[in-house]
């Protein structure tokens, strides 16, 4: 197994010292750093990375994420495909923009909260043990209420994410191939996210459902992309003028019966 260790990154890099150039002013220019499929299980100090804002280490073995919170200027960490059960050490990073953690085996979305910045989140296809699902945190969720654009939580046995409603500034939300079964849930949520324009839910159990996508249509005027297929304006026009219809027929048959109830009483 490999260890991630300065010297390592020294080594690898691709700025070249200048002559005379002592190994920590080197380390601290260094701004990207890719280590992925390169069979390292442990991380450590890095925080003579002073300027260090990409790290690539997907395809690892890293099993813990230590020594990560030292890398305060860090705006993107892709971390997918290791063996990470938890999510841990990262408050420090406020200047996090971009998350990668799927294909690990993470059960329960935390620890993130202080990461104000953060703007995309991606956990899919966590392996999880058989029958469970991915879980949030609250208090997660509600520290990225305000930040969080896009979110990734495709395969992971989810069945309701009607808690994802705090999340007011989500544009993109994918979360394919997972449990959701009611179409009420899905309306309930795009009720409250009023900026959400793309939203995927292929291989869901819910988008066999009669009107699945008419009713979505209907509910969310945001709406620009669903299941990968556009929302043209022409679509939805028809849905509300259909709506606006079905409705009047509805009313009109109240009043009806009302005034068949008033003569029948006389």
């Amino acid at each position: 197994m490999v260890r991630l260790t300065l010297d390592l990154i020294a080594k690898n890099s691709n700025l070249k010292p200048r002559k005379e150039e002592t190994t920590s002013r080197y380390l601290k220019k260094i701004t990207h750093i890719n280590f992925s499929d390169k069979n390292i299980d442990a991380i450590e100090d890095l925080s003579p990375c002073k300027n260090l804002s990409v790290l690539y280490l997907y395809d690892n073995r890293i099993s813990q994420m230590t020594n990560l919170n030292y890398a305060t200027n860090l705006t993107h960490l892709y971390l997918q495909n290791n063996c990470l059960s938890c999510i841990e050490n990262l408050r420090s990073l406020k200047k996090l923009e971009k998350l990668y953690l799927g294909g690990n085996y993470i059960a329960v979305i935390e620890g993130l909260e202080g990461l104000e910045g953060l703007r995309e989140l991606h956990v899919e296809s966590q392996r999880l043990p058989l029958g469970e699902k991915l879980l949030f945190d609250p208090r997660t969720l509600h520290s990225l209420a305000k930040s969080l654009s896009i979110l990734n939580i495709s395969n992971n046995n989810i069945d309701d994410i009607r808690d994802l409603e705090i999340l007011e500034n989500l544009n993109q939300l994918i979360a394919v191939d997972n449990q959701l079964l009611h179409v009420k849930d899905l309306e309930f949520l795009l009720n409250k996210l009023m900026k959400l324009w793309r939203m995927d839910l292929n291989g869901n159990p819910v988008c066999l459902k009669p009107k699945y996508r008419d009713r979505l249509i209907l509910v969310s005027k945001s709406l620009e992309f669903l299941d990968g297929k556009e929302i043209k304006n022409m679509e939805r026009q028809f849905l509300i003028n259909w709506k606006a219809s079905k409705d009047a027929k509805k009313i009109s048959k109240k009043r009806n019966s009302k005034t068949k109830d008033a003569s029948n009483s006389y």
